[in-house]
C-alpha cells in the first residue's frame, strides 16, 4: 500500500499507549482509506507493535477490572466485544460467567486468531469481521453488556458507532470502554520534564508511522466521547482516569513516571437509557 507520509523536517509528535509514534502529519479523513490503512496494520504487525491489552486490564496503568467491577456480574450474560483482537478478553468474560460470546473486529487476521484461541479453550464464540461504524449481522436489543478495551478510539465516526452499540443493547444494558486519555497524547517527557507538545483541542486526523506500517487516528477530546454517548441514548455512570501507582512505579519507565502525574487512559461505564 502506498504510504501517505512524506519525509519532512517538522512533524507533530503523537502517542499511542506508551509509544511515541514515528513521523506523522495531519490528513483529511476518508473513512475508506482509514479502514484500509488500519486494517493492514492490524492484519500484519499491530499486535507485535502495540501488544495485547486484555481484561482484566483496561490499560497498563488503570486499575484492573477485578478492582473496578465495571462490567458487573456476567453470570449467564450475553456480551459483545468491539475490537475483540485475539480473543483473550472474551475468554475472561467466559471465565466470569458470560455464556453468549460475540466479538467484532476490523482485522480478518485478528478474528482468525480469536476463533482459533477461543475454540482451543472450548468456547464457541460468534465472531464478525467488520468496521464498527458499519451495520452488520449483529442482533439488536440483544446484549446485556457491550465493552471495548482500547478499540473505540479507532472509530471513524463516534456518532454512528455509539448509535449502533446502543441498538445492540437491551434496555438498561451496559457499555464500557477504555482508550488513551487525550491529555496523555498532548504531553511528552523530554529530559525528565513534562512538555506540552500538542494542543488538547486539536482533533484533526493524522497519519503516523508505526514499525514499517502506518495508522490513521484522531486525538479526540474527552468531552467528545462524553457528548456523543449522551447524544446517542446513554447515561454515564462512571468515568475512571486514576493511575494505579504501584503499576506505574513498578514499570520504572518514563511512561510510568508520566502516569504518576497525569492520566494516561480513561474508562467509561454507561447504561442504555430506557425509552
Amino acid at each position: 500500500m502506498m504510504k501517505l507520509i512524506k519525509k519532512v523536517s517538522l512533524m507533530k509528535k503523537n502517542i499511542v499507549g506508551g509509544e511515541i509514534l514515528g513521523e506523522s502529519k495531519s490528513v483529511d479523513k476518508n473513512s475508506d482509506i482509514v479502514h484500509k490503512t488500519n486494517t493492514e496494520f492490524w492484519d500484519t504487525i499491530g499486535s507485535g507493535i502495540l501488544g495485547t491489552t486484555a481484561l482484566p486490564s483496561w490499560n497498563s496503568f488503570l486499575p484492573p477490572e477485578n478492582k473496578l467491577n465495571l462490567l458487573g456480574d456476567l453470570t449467564g450474560k450475553s456480551v459483545l466485544e468491539i475490537g475483540c483482537g485475539n480473543g483473550h478478553s472474551l475468554e475472561y468474560a467466559a471465565k466470569h460467567g458470560a455464556t453468549d460470546l460475540w466479538g467484532l473486529d476490523i482485522s480478518a487476521n485478528q478474528i482468525a486468531k480469536a476463533n482459533e484461541y477461543l475454540r482451543f479453550k472450548g468456547l464457541s464464540p460468534h465472531l464478525i469481521c467488520s468496521p464498527m461504524e458499519k451495520e452488520c449481522c449483529l442482533p439488536t436489543d440483544y446484549f446485556d453488556v457491550v465493552y471495548s478495551v482500547y478499540g473505540i478510539g479507532w472509530s471513524t465516526d463516534l456518532n454512528i458507532t455509539f448509535k449502533l452499540i446502543n441498538s445492540y443493547l437491551k434496555d438498561r444494558g451496559v457499555f464500557v470502554f477504555s482508550w488513551s486519555h487525550p491529555i496523555h497524547k498532548c504531553v511528552s517527557i523530554e529530559n525528565g520534564q513534562l512538555i506540552f507538545s500538542n494542543s488538547y483541542f486539536n482533533e484533526k486526523w493524522y497519519c503516523a508511522e508505526m514499525g514499517n506500517k502506518e495508522i490513521i487516528l484522531s486525538n479526540r477530546m474527552l468531552s467528545t466521547y462524553i457528548n456523543e454517548l449522551v447524544r446517542n441514548g446513554f447515561v454515564i455512570e462512571q468515568l475512571i482516569e486514576e493511575t494505579d501507582n504501584n503499576k506505574a512505579i513498578a514499570a520504572n519507565s518514563d511512561f510510568g513516571r508520566k502516569a504518576l502525574m497525569l492520566p494516561t487512559a480513561f474508562v467509561i461505564r454507561s447504561q442504555k437509557r430506557k425509552d
